[in-house]
């Protein structure tokens, strides 16, 4: 399954999610209502024809208790999937550790994000759990968040880890982060009723005149707390069964998407045994299993059967190693803890010794790439993009990868990513960085741009993604200067650099979607008309950067439109339209709404204009990565034939 068809099965289960998710709130209001019928009826004495008007107001009040409650949850959790971590106690790591095992859990994260080509997610330790779990939350992957127990921590080694982390990332890339923190919101308020009886029961046990004959309210509340306790159980029988639906075959997959990444079943599968083994084995307490066991690793709780968001234990390890059996689970002892200890050494001799081969490697392609390799990468990164990212990680120059996980200095270090390469207004631009920030602010600035120019282009990409979490460290007033100065750095001259401005839009449409994850403020949805203007123009855009005559322009246009189909039919690039910086953002804002199917066309499109003629510099796989995270596809590192 590529990208595409996993967002789009995401949809699917989304919508089904809203059908069952009415169906639940339709079953549980009938039930509450006849049961308060039956109360009126025993205390009252009402016959069932003068209960008109109470049944209709408990009806709708139970109504809006459910959706009220579920609204109340999605809403908590639209602040981001550090908000789910935190809430389960989380504890951020931060961007610079020196504690080896948080260190080797950043290092894995951040390569997976490279190999991956999304921002890299906030970090978290759930420091009070020592089963062996993780999960991955958020709305989107600006907003992502990646939690790991204890436990895991401690008990895995890098091997393991990797997978665990490769597993959560299928998620994030699937789609399955976003139905799962949706989930969250509906099974909560599903389970309301229930949570609703519990609090009723227990206020009026200690009232002390509960079966007074003269109060006939007590015993009435009594009855009412313990129905809606009990009534509370087909909520709960529902989030079971969504749950179990939506997730089991997932992880599954996950699982699978795990092997793929880092090409041996070893890791993932030592994990799930060391799950097996353990006396915690996955679970949870800091929280009830019940509402979020469906984007755990494991399980966190002993559900099975038709019940069970997550495949046996067993069956995970043997769908990855067949000869597996149910008595060779390894006795996991918690003092072995610390055997997993990055023992890598993030020298500068190190990263000086891989920047020469990760640039050869690269330098060395030019070969025939298909365009549907691309497409097919989208989403699922492969072990040579994990490899790669590990040695793109190593080989960073040390000042660079310094900055990148300051909160003081990762500004200054997007501000050199947007700086003229070409050198006609560099001097113009650090000027004004000067003016705004100060002579020594503007010196690191030029210090930084000058470590990238002795570095390739394929390093520009993996910064922005690694810095990001810094990034969102800094206060929303300094982060709106910041996209206030980028934007007049680009327009200094008046002239787009198309390298430049992506780098801008990435940042910009990140932080905006960490600040709204949702995102509840998206424009109004497009033409028809307007979107295949939209996908021209950047199309012209991209084969005017890649390309030096008119000829071989017009020729990587015509091979983008065909991919494009009927829809662009009739369509001729035209070298003196204009393609102003507003052009190139309205079409970049218009195309966030294609759906899955005009998503894939556009990218065989750009694909087929940045290869027309079958082969792939570094400057063109790197601007066609830039316009692609620009447009939230995430598109590993192209590898041109390594």
């Amino acid at each position: 399954m590529n990208f595409f068809d996993a967002q789009d099965q995401a949809r699917r289960s989304t919508r089904r999610l809203v059908f069952v998710y009415a169906l639940a709130t339709i079953a549980i209001v009938a039930v509450v209502t006849t049961f308060v019928g039956f109360v009126i009826q025993m205390f009252a004495g009402l016959p069932p024809g003068d209960q008109g008007g109470a049944l209709a107001l408990t009806a709708v009040v139970t109504t809006l208790f459910i959706v009220g409650s579920s609204l109340y949850k999605t809403s908590r959790l639209s602040a981001g999937g550090g908000r789910v971590a935190v809430d389960m106690g989380g504890t951020l790591v931060p961007t610079s550790i020196e504690d080896p095992l948080r260190r080797r859990l950043r290092n894995v994260v951040e390569e997976m994000a490279i190999a991956s080509g999304v921002p890299v997610p906030e970090i978290y330790v759930l420091e009070e759990e020592q089963g062996i779990n993780a999960f991955a939350a958020g709305f989107s992957p600006s907003d992502a968040a990646v939690a790991v127990t204890r436990g895991t921590l401690e008990l895995l080694d890098r091997d393991e880890l990797q997978g665990v982390i490769a597993h959560e990332f299928s998620h994030i890339l699937n789609g399955d982060m976003k139905l799962n923190v949706r989930l969250m919101g509906v099974l909560f308020g599903i389970m309301s009723i229930g949570l609703l009886g519990r609090f009723v029961l227990r206020g009026t046990y200690r009232s002390r005149n509960i079966f007074s004959s003269r109060n006939r309210v007590h015993p009435a509340i009594l009855m009412g707390g313990a129905g809606l306790a009990i009534l509370g159980a087909i909520g709960v029988f529902f989030a079971r069964m969504i749950k179990a639906g939506v997730s089991r075959q997932r992880e599954f997959l996950a699982d699978a998407s795990a092997v793929q990444f880092t090409r041996q079943s070893g890791g993932i599968a030592g994990a799930l045994k060391k799950i097996g083994g353990y006396r915690d084995g996955s679970r949870i307490n800091a929280t009830d299993p019940e509402q979020v066991s469906h984007m755990l690793f494991g399980s966190g709780a002993k559900l099975q059967g038709l019940f069970a968001t997550h495949p046996p234990l067993t069956a995970r390890i043997q769908a990855l190693e067949p000869g597996f059996r149910q008595e060779d689970y390894p006795d996991v002892e918690p003092r072995n803890r610390g055997i997993g200890v990055d023992t890598e050494a993030d020298s500068g001799s190190q990263r000086a010794s891989f920047a020469s081969d990760v640039t050869t490697a690269i330098a060395s392609g030019g070969q025939a790439v298909l365009i549907d390799s691309i497409v097919e990468t989208v989403g699922q990164p492969t072990n040579d993009h994990v490899e790669f990212a590990r040695e793109i990680r190593l080989s960073i120059p040390e000042s660079l990868y310094h900055a990148a996980h300051s909160s003081e200095f990762a500004y200054l270090l997007v501000l050199s990513l947007v700086l003229d390469r070409s050198g006609s207004v560099t001097e113009r631009q650090l000027a004004l960085v000067q003016e705004q920030l100060g002579a020594q602010r503007a010196q690191l600035v030029r210090s930084y741009f000058d470590e990238l120019a002795r570095t390739g282009a394929e390093y520009r990409l993996p910064l922005l993604e690694i810095a990001f979490p810094a990034l969102k460290l800094r206060p929303a007033t300094e982060l709106s200067y910041l996209e206030s100065l980028t934007s007049r750095l680009i327009e200094i001259d008046g002239e787009i650099e198309l390298f430049e401005f992506c780098f801008y839009r990435i940042m910009i449409s990140n932080l905006s979607r960490a600040k709204d994850p949702t995102g509840k403020h998206h424009a109004k949805r497009p033409s028809r008309q307007e979107l295949r203007s939209a996908a021209l123009d950047l199309l012209r855009i991209l084969v005017d950067y890649g390309h030096n005559t008119d000829d071989a322009k017009s020729a990587a246009f015509a091979g983008g439109v065909a991919m494009l189909g009927a829809w662009a039919k009739g369509a001729t690039f035209e070298s003196e339209r204009d393609t102003t910086l507003s052009v190139l953002s309205r079409s970049l804002d218009f195309l966030q709404h294609l759906n899955t199917k005009g998503q894939g066309s556009l990218l065989r499109a750009l694909s087929a204009a940045a290869a027309h003629d079958g082969r792939l510099t570094i400057a063109e796989a790197e601007l066609l990565r830039t316009v692609c995270a620009a447009l939230n596809y995430p598109l590993p590192p192209i590898l041109v034939h390594r």
